[in-house]
């Protein structure tokens, strides 16, 4: 028999929503948690395989990849039109 869980349920559950939320490494999320990262890599894991109880589900899970692609690429463009503001407005300077 394993030795009891020293974080509750819903901790985890928390913790493994904050790591996917997050652009954050996992160890920086768990550092700021103050749990080990091995313990947050096994939690998410779990809960991928959908053993933690609030698992994404398949359409879920490909709607939250589909969507921080999305943001990614919308951060991208956002970065490239204010590097480009900001030539505009040095030219019209001179």
């Amino acid at each position: 028999m394993g030795r009891p869980a020293k974080c509750p349920e819903e901790f985890r559950r928390e913790a493994v929503a904050l790591f996917r939320s997050s652009d954050r490494s996992r160890a920086e999320v768990a550092r700021s948690l103050g749990i080990a990262d091995g313990s947050l890599a096994v939690w998410v894991k779990e809960a991928e395989r959908g053993e933690a109880p609030g698992a994404l589900d398949p359409d879920k899970r490909a709607e939250l990849e589909r969507l921080r692609k999305e943001n990614k690429d919308l951060r991208m463009d956002r970065d490239i039109l204010r590097k480009a503001a900001a030539c505009f407005a040095r030219e019209t300077n001179r």
